[in-house]
């Protein structure tokens, strides 16, 4: 499986796992086993909204083009992401930039 990402800002979560050549999203399962080469599943009928692309089968890879959702202020990592291939099953990496840490100032009580 191959996966390309859109950056977008926003302020959700992007969880993805994969079961052959079955996608969950943020806990929701797209099963794309029924993909013949050459196929090609146009976006507007794909349900979901993480969707930024048609998803195809060529040489018997699955590529599909998702959302990914960033910060106000991304990394070039997350701003232009590489595409993941993705062999094995089970949760995936997806690019993103660490949750900021807040600094907490000293009070005097």
């Amino acid at each position: 499986m191959r996966i390309s990402f859109s950056p977008q800002r926003r302020d959700e979560e992007l969880v993805l796992e994969k079961t052959g050549n079955r996608l969950s999203i943020n806990g929701e399962l797209f099963n794309f086993n029924g993909l013949a080469d050459g196929d090609t599943i146009k976006r507007e009928n794909i349900p979901g909204e993480w969707f930024a692309g048609d998803v195809t089968k060529t040489d018997s890879e699955v590529h599909i083009v998702l959302t990914l959702p960033h910060g106000p202020n991304p990394s070039e990592s997350v701003a232009f992401p590489d595409p993941i291939v993705v062999g094995e099953d089970g949760p995936i990496a997806v690019p993103h930039d660490k949750a900021p840490v807040e600094e907490i100032d000293d009070v005097d009580a």
